[in-house]
């Protein structure tokens, strides 16, 4: 590690409340004490700096269907990974409570350290005092009715980011597969429900994740939405042609409406064989950074790291090896100021812009 105070990281992406649930440990006490599985909890976060993020809530299903090896099939040079199907909305409801209540009662039992975070100056706040500063996010809204009566409830739980689908279909839209090479032109983009949430959304000043949107949904999103576009763990088209990546005209009007890309950690992402490889050097990475910051702007740039949710590069490793992706920032030429930027402020502003407070 570069120092024993590493640079504060706030975070556009996790999916640690799944493996909490999915846990046979009890959640609270393995996320606050430690449980050393996957990539994050609150021990390790603390020694790689990772002081804030998006917590998601993210539906899986019971059974892809499919019977594919996926990890197989993404070594290949060519890949398409079945989609598992649509899901009913009361399962998904009973998980989305499981999984939201997970993150509350990790702050309730916290004593403190753990606060969930519903404006910018939430974040700060933990920032300075070293708290953790959580944001409760929907990845995939299966567990939202069409009259939307269950996004009141979670906003009042704390809710304030969500991503209307995951890749599979659901009510509101199409997700973009896990296909390589494509581009993200996939397929229909949000139905006139999808368009309804987004609206109700932008009314709630709920933010926006289009990160699993395909482009016909970014879109769709962006022609109707007043807030920032922001695209919390996605990467550059132009560097690793997979279809979960951003073109250059999706990043130009991200950097028109003031708004943010979170670079993601996912190996299959980053590389450009499209590989899911945990051999990947983070001088890769940082090449989607600096296509980034060329095409969104140096404040329109973070970290979305998918932290127990991809395969990671090995150099990184968890939440502890935060710092030497820091330091081979460092080492390629971005100042401290650029480094505060890429690592929180950015975060921490594009919430402010979308959240008004």
């Amino acid at each position: 590690m570069s120092s024993s105070s590493p640079m504060p990281v706030f975070d556009g992406h996790n999916d640690v409340l799944l493996r909490l649930m999915r846990g046979k440990l009890q959640p609270e006490r393995a996320f606050l004490e430690g449980d050393n599985i996957g990539h994050l909890d609150w021990p390790r976060m603390k020694q790689g700096g990772l002081l804030g993020g998006f917590f998601a809530v993210y539906v899986p299903s019971e059974s892809d269907g499919t019977g594919v090896d996926v990890d197989a099939l993404m070594t290949q040079s060519r890949y398409d990974v079945p989609l598992p199907a649509q899901l009913a909305l009361a399962p998904s409801q009973q998980v989305t409570v499981h999984m939201a209540s997970l993150l509350i009662r990790i702050e309730r039992a916290s004593k403190g350290e753990v606060k969930i975070c519903r404006t910018a100056a939430d974040i700060r706040q933990c920032l300075d005092t070293g708290r953790l500063a959580a944001i409760l996010h929907i990845e995939g809204a299966e567990g939202i009715d069409p009259d939307l009566h269950m996004l009141d409830v979670l906003y009042e739980s704390g809710l304030r980011s969500i991503g209307p689908v995951w890749s599979r279909p659901n009510i509101f839209g199409h997700g973009v597969p896990f296909r390589y090479p494509s581009t993200p032109d996939t397929g229909p983009g949000l139905t006139d429900r999808g368009l309804e949430l987004v609206r109700a959304c932008n009314r709630l000043k709920i933010m926006i994740d289009l990160s699993h949107l395909n482009e016909k949904g970014f879109w769709d999103v962006a022609r109707l939405s007043d807030a920032p576009l922001v695209a919390t763990h996605s990467n550059a088209w132009e560097i690793c042609q997979h279809s979960r990546n951003l073109t250059d005209k999706q990043l130009a009007a991200i950097r028109e409406s003031r708004g943010m890309v979170g670079v993601n950690f996912a190996t299959s992402f980053i590389r450009p064989d499209g590989q899911r490889n945990d051999d990947t050097p983070l001088e890769e990475m940082i090449r989607h950074m600096d296509h980034l910051i060329e095409h969104v702007g140096v404040d329109g740039v973070g970290l979305g790291s998918d932290f127990d949710g991809a395969t990671i590069p090995a150099e990184i490793g968890d939440a502890r090896g935060l710092p030497r992706l820091v330091d081979a920032m460092r080492r390629h030429g971005y100042d401290e100021a650029t480094l505060r930027k890429l690592c929180h402020e950015n975060w921490v502003n594009v919430l402010e812009r979308t959240w008004g407070q």
